[in-house]
C-alpha cells in the first residue's frame, strides 16, 4: 500500500534528488573556492546498495516517481551508470521511475551512451558562459570545448530533455543572456536561467547580484519573441517555461529569490554522507546513514521520511530578514 509523503502544508513529495557525491573536477567560483575543500572520506559516502534502498523506500513506500542524481559532480563517481541501473529497476505504483541527471558536462562525451544504456532518460548541463575566458575564470578549468561536445553527445545518444542549466550574475555573464538563449534554439536543447542564489562556499552572495527572472525574459524576449506556457504546463517544476513564438523551442527561468516556487515545492534530499533535507535551503538533516548501518527496518525508515518531511518549512525565507543560510554551500547538498 502506498501513502503520501505529505507535510504540514499539504505538499506530496514524490520527486528524491540524490548528491552521489561531494567531489567535482570544476571549482566554479560561486560554489566552491579555487583549494582548501575538504572530500568526504570514502567510507561516509553511501554505497550504492545504500542508496538504492532509500530510493526504493521512497518509490514503494511513497510513490515517488521522479529521482534526480546530482553531486558535486556525479559523473567522477566511479561505475556511475550501474547505479543508474540499479535505480531504473524501481518500478512504483504509476511504473518506472523517471531517472535524471545534472552533471557539468565535461566527460559527457564518454558517459552518454552507457548511461542511456542503463536507464537514464533526461539529463540537465551546467554551462553559465559561452565565452573560453570566462568560462575559465568562472570554473577554473579550461573545458569549454568539452562540455560542448558532451552537450551534442547526450543529444545524439537520445536523451530528451536535454537542459542546459546557466546560473546569471549581475556583472559576471548576464550580458550573455541572448547568446545563450541562441545556443539553446541553434541546438535543440532547453536553456534554463537560474537566479542566483546564497549557497555560494565563500558567503559573498549579494541580492545586487541576482538578475530577475522578469528581466531575463524581457530580455530575450526583445529578441526572441516568446509566449508563456500555461501553469499547468509547469505543474511542481520549478521553472516558468516559455515558447518561441516561431516554434523554435522553449526556455525556461527559475525565479528562486525573487518568485518563490516553495508552495509547490515536491522535493527531498538526500547528500552524499546519507543526510535527509526536505529542502535545498533546510538547517537541520536527518541522518539516513546512521539508520541504514545500524540496521533500520524499511518502516523505520519510512517513518525518518516522514517526520522529515513534516517538518518542512513553508518556503525557504531568502530575502527575508528571517532568512537563515545553510552551513553547507551546494556543492555539499547537491543541486
Amino acid at each position: 500500500m502506498v501513502d503520501a509523503l505529505v507535510d504540514g502544508f499539504g505538499r506530496v513529495h514524490r520527486d528524491l534528488r540524490i548528491s552521489v557525491t561531494d567531489r567535482c573536477n570544476f571549482r566554479c567560483t560561486y560554489c566552491m573556492p579555487a583549494e582548501g575543500m575538504e572530500w568526504l572520506p570514502r567510507e561516509e559516502v553511501l554505497t550504492f546498495e545504500e542508496i538504492e534502498r532509500v530510493a526504493r523506500v521512497c518509490v514503494e513506500r511513497f510513490g515517488f516517481d521522479s529521482i534526480r542524481l546530482t553531486g558535486g559532480e556525479p559523473t567522477v563517481r566511479a561505475r556511475l551508470p550501474l547505479l543508474v541501473a540499479k535505480l531504473a529497476a524501481l518500478d512504483g505504483p504509476a511504473g518506472p521511475v523517471d531517472i535524471a541527471l545534472t552533471t557539468n558536462g565535461a566527460t559527457l562525451e564518454l558517459l552518454a551512451d552507457d548511461l542511456v544504456a542503463a536507464g537514464l532518460r533526461r539529463i540537465n548541463v551546467s554551462l553559465d558562459t559561452l565565452r573560453p575566458e570566462r568560462f575559465l575564470a568562472l570554473t577554473r578549468r579550461d573545458a569549454l570545448g568539452p562540455v560542448l561536445t558532451g552537450i551534442d553527445a547526450a543529444v545524439r545518444a537520445g536523451l530528451d530533455p536535454v537542459k542546459v542549466n546557466c546560473v546569471l550574475m549581475r556583472g559576471v555573464n548576464d550580458d550573455e543572456v541572448v547568446d545563450l538563449a541562441r545556443y539553446g534554439r541553434d541546438h535543440g536543447v532547453t536553456v534554463r536561467f537560474i537566479e542566483f542564489m546564497p549557497l555560494d562556499a565563500s558567503g559573498g552572495w549579494a541580492d545586487d547580484q541576482v538578475v530577475p527572472a522578469a528581466e531575463i525574459v524581457a530580455r530575450i524576449d526583445e529578441v526572441f519573441p516568446l509566449e508563456p506556457l500555461s501553469a499547468a504546463d509547469r505543474g511542481s517544476e520549478p521553472a516558468a517555461r516559455w515558447r518561441y513564438r516561431d516554434g523554435r523551442g522553449e526556455l525556461g527561468v527559475i525565479p528562486t529569490v525573487t518568485e518563490a516556487f516553495c508552495a509547490s515545492c515536491d522535493r527531498v534530499r538526500l547528500t552524499a554522507d546519507g543526510q535527509l533535507r526536505s529542502c535545498l535551503f533546510a538547517t537541520e538533516e536527518t541522518d539516513l546513514r546512521g539508520a541504514l548501518r545500524a540496521g533500520a527496518s524499511d518502516d523505520a525508515l519510512a517513518e525518518l521520511l516522514r517526520t522529515t518531511v513534516a517538518g518542512k518549512w513553508a518556503g525557504h525565507g531568502v530575502g527575508t530578514v528571517t532568512f537563515i543560510r545553510p552551513k553547507r554551500s551546494m556543492s555539499q547538498i547537491g543541486g
